[in-house]
């Protein structure tokens, strides 16, 4: 009987089939259609999980580990990068954008999660071997053990310039901001070190998610009752806010699913406050609400409305967002109307209105919180493409006013060219003829909301008042 031979030392080990991760699968997925789509986390990801839960697949785990991967991934994309660049022996836009994806997700998880270092490598170069094949799997297993030399402070000594050698461009390092969101952002707010790092760090952080009870058909006592073994508590500022603890589920609870009450960051839950305590010079019947889409405002705007026997007209552009904002409307105690019409080429007569809101299009800058991909996709030249129709927007709103009624300007940017240089150009007839109208102070009209700035505009910060950098501008036509 023959003798088998001796085993020799250095005898490859037997091939080992990747394990399907259906969490980090999940999260790749996300970014690759955020990358090739121009899609939207906020957008992408919450089907992509109904689905998982329903082919039962994910547990509350699960779903939340694949958030935090995504968000996290997208949020410190520059940071990442600025990494990676060290750990890879070419310019990152010679890597393949699913591999560097693959990596992305990697180095969030050995820098910016408590995962263990050899759990995450490993995790990661499972992904890459299904995802990618053997042979890119080598690249990234290369890259991240290189990676795992330091820790996410260890790393940023290294790659950020020193603060007193450039300022921007190492806090945009540090806090995975362009440099040039930055400058902007710290132009806006103003004072010294300390504020901005505190602003660019709550971009950083994962936003609450905020309800809205809507006045006459749900109550925040309410919410707080049905949602409370979820560590609901109430709102900071309004009086119809409840914030859900993380994990807390807006669908669960009755109120949501019949349309009472809504899904509403609390600074636009304000500005819409606001617009509807404003002081009026004669009658309060009807408002406009001129950007209406998605529906947030225009829900609580209707409302509020309908409290006092007033109707909402919600106008939209675009069909699609229309048919939103008519369904947030659903069940509205009062009259309302609903229109797909142009702000800029107003479907109804001048003067017709007692109350007008437009929350123009914008960059977005301040809601970076929510949607992190924004920060990497805006460029500066993004302002000038919005400048125009912003201040057409608000010259059409104060002519759809009645003399004596108020408009209110919105924006979810602190950028200075689309707060107040949009209010102070259309007041001083830059563009077009002047408008009739004066400031009022809205700073009273968000009664103890602390740090509003100097007025009669009001600025909101997330890491001030916890909240979306919403800007608004009350203005009273005067002829």
């Amino acid at each position: 009987m023959s003798q088998q031979p001796p085993r020799r030392h250095g005898t490859r080990k037997p091939y080992r089939r990747p394990k399907k991760d259906p969490v980090r699968v999940l999260a790749f997925e996300a970014l690759r259609a955020v990358d090739e789509r121009d899609a939207y986390a906020n957008l992408v990801l919450p089907p992509l999980l109904r689905k998982a839960r329903a082919a039962g697949d994910f547990d509350a785990r699960d779903a939340a580990l694949a958030t935090e991967l995504v968000y996290g991934s997208l949020r410190r994309q520059g940071t990442y990068d600025a990494i990676l660049a060290q750990c890879v022996d070419r310019p990152l836009r010679e890597v393949d954008p699913p591999v560097l994806d693959v990596l992305t997700l990697g180095a969030h998880q050995l820098l910016g999660t408590r995962i263990p270092p050899h759990a995450a490598v490993s995790a990661t170069v499972d992904l890459a071997r299904v995802v990618l094949g053997d042979g890119r799997a080598k690249f990234v297993n290369a890259v991240l053990r290189k990676l795992t030399a330091h820790d996410l402070d260890g790393w940023l000594e290294r790659v950020a310039p020193e603060y007193d050698e450039d300022p921007e461009d190492h806090l945009g390092v540090v806090h995975a901001h362009p440099r040039w969101i930055v400058s902007a952002l710290w132009d806006a707010l103003g004072g010294g070190r300390a504020g901005i790092e505190e602003l660019l760090a709550a971009d950083n952080e994962r936003p609450e998610v905020t309800l809205v009870a809507r006045p006459g058909r749900a109550t925040a006592e309410e919410l707080l009752a049905a949602a409370g073994e979820d560590g609901a508590v109430p709102g900071r500022w309004s009086p119809y806010a409840v914030r859900l603890a993380e994990g807390g589920e807006p669908g669960a609870l009755d109120a949501v699913r019949e349309g009472r009450a809504g899904v509403q960051d609390e600074g636009s839950q304000l500005v819409a406050l606001a617009l509807a305590a404003a002081p009026l010079d004669g009658p309060d019947r009807t408002w406009l609400d001129g950007c209406a889409g998605p529906g947030g405002k225009a829900a609580l705007l209707g409302a509020l409305a309908a409290q006092r026997g007033a109707a909402l007209v919600a106008s939209e552009k675009q069909p699609h967002r229309a048919r939103l904002v008519a369904r947030s409307l659903d069940g509205n105690p009062g009259p309302y109307a609903v229109i797909a019409a142009d702000g800029t080429r107003p479907a109804w007569r001048p003067g017709a209105f007692d109350r007008v809101l437009v929350d123009v299009p914008c960059t977005g800058l301040g809601a970076l919180r929510r949607r992190p991909e924004a920060r990497w996709r805006r460029r500066p030249e993004d302002l000038d493409g919005f400048a125009p129709l912003q201040r057409e927007l608000l010259r059409q709103a104060l002519a759809a006013v009645r003399v004596g009624g108020v408009v209110g300007y919105a924006t979810c940017s602190p950028h200075p060219a689309e707060t107040r240089a949009v209010v102070e150009d259309v007041l001083k007839g830059r563009g077009g003829p002047a408008a009739e109208a004066e400031w009022i102070d809205a700073r009273p009209l968000m009664a103890g909301v602390p740090e509003l700035g100097d007025g009669p505009d009001v600025q909101l910060w997330p890491h001030l008042h916890g909240t979306d950098a919403m800007y608004l501008a009350l203005l009273r036509r005067t002829a």
